[in-house]
């Protein structure tokens, strides 16, 4: 029998109490294998995972500590890296492929539940639910018409990234009786946007046309800070803003003078530019035009169940010396160094 394939998880996977702190994120997967996998959690949090954490691991199953070039100086047998969620900016892909260390993610299962929560938003500020939900707890029911709602329907939709969150978003909103939305996405052409009824436009004049801008772009160079005081100039006084993408994509000092002065009519937010929130973030809790979740919406039973079992399966892939399809780095698979590594599972 060879060596066995030892499996590490981070503990911000565990409760306060040491439990799991989830339904289900396919352990049962690895306890399927048998003595050829084991795995355990590692003992300490920390907000980077440290080098001497990853000894002896063939891979690390994460959530949010980063990965850095430090992390990865005793990495002579880590194999594979897997991060619970679409979003990889906080692992260092460039030090992981250097280092022969393999990076998957979990793409397509948060599609559904974020999605979901972008209608979730819609719905919940334009019929003023907080406020409303306020009203009653305070004995002011005979103030609820000071407060009217509006409903979705003939509003149109702007989709800034019309990847899989931000098709899926249209498919749910397509029972409201919305206008045609309208969509930025650079490098899809007009003739692929209007075979998914969207008009192809650009960053300004989806600013200036879309009642709800709607934000499902991921991360990059191109896409940080995409929406500053500029765009947000731009808008209709009627419209929202909604992000449950990443915080940076959108300058949260210039959204808040636009939300303080009354500019649009709202926005929601799940994401942020420091998390957890910190003094940094611009008090959005003080104003009554803005709601706001501790990026929180996309984890659900659901969700982190298929996420847990994808990592874990592209992690079982790599134990059997199979490249997962999510894997990030492709080119790491071919490295020498790798493969070395692959021969000594």
């Amino acid at each position: 029998m060879g060596v066995k394939f030892q499996i590490g998880l981070t503990t911000d996977f565990l409760n306060a109490q040491g439990k799991l702190a989830y339904q289900d994120i396919g352990l049962d997967l690895l306890e399927a294998r048998g003595e050829r996998v084991s795995y355990r959690f590692i003992e300490e949090y920390r907000d980077e995972l440290g080098a001497d954490q990853i000894e002896g691991l063939d891979a690390v199953f994460l959530d949010e500590p980063l990965v850095t070039p430090a992390s990865l100086a005793h990495a002579e047998r880590l194999k594979v890296i897997a991060r619970f969620g679409v979003g990889y900016d906080g692992v260092d892909v460039a030090a992981c492929t250097a280092a022969d260390v393999a990076v998957v993610n979990t793409p397509g299962a948060p599609t559904h539940p974020v999605a979901e929560a972008n209608v979730c938003f819609m719905l919940a500020i334009t019929h003023r639910l907080l406020i409303k939900d306020n009203l009653l707890r305070s004995g002011r029911w005979h103030e609820r018409y000071n407060y009217m709602g509006s409903e979705l329907r003939d509003r149109v939709p702007g989709i800034v990234g019309l990847g899989r969150i931000g098709r899926r978003t249209l498919e749910l909103l397509s029972s409201f009786g919305m206008g045609r939305p309208i969509a930025y996405h650079p490098r899809m052409d007009h003739a692929a946007m209007a075979e998914l009824g969207v008009s192809k436009v650009d960053l300004p004049t989806l600013m200036k046309n879309a009642d709800f801008v709607i934000v499902c772009t991921s991360l990059n160079d191109s896409s940080r800070g995409m929406i500053g005081a500029g765009q947000l100039a731009l808008m209709n006084p009627h419209a929202y803003l909604i992000n449950t993408a990443r915080g940076p994509i959108v300058d949260e000092r210039a959204l808040y003078e636009t939300l303080k002065e009354q500019r649009i009519a709202g926005a929601c937010l799940d994401v942020y530019s420091a998390e957890p929130v910190d003094e940094t973030v611009p008090a959005f809790g003080e104003l009554d035009n803005v709601i706001l979740t501790p990026h929180a919406l996309s984890i659900t039973n659901e969700s982190v169940r298929d996420m847990g079992r994808m990592a874990l399966n592209s992690i079982l892939q790599v134990a059997d010396g199979k490249a997962p399809a999510e894997l990030i780095n492709k080119e790491v698979w071919d490295r020498p160094g790798f493969q070395a590594k692959l021969g000594g599972a």
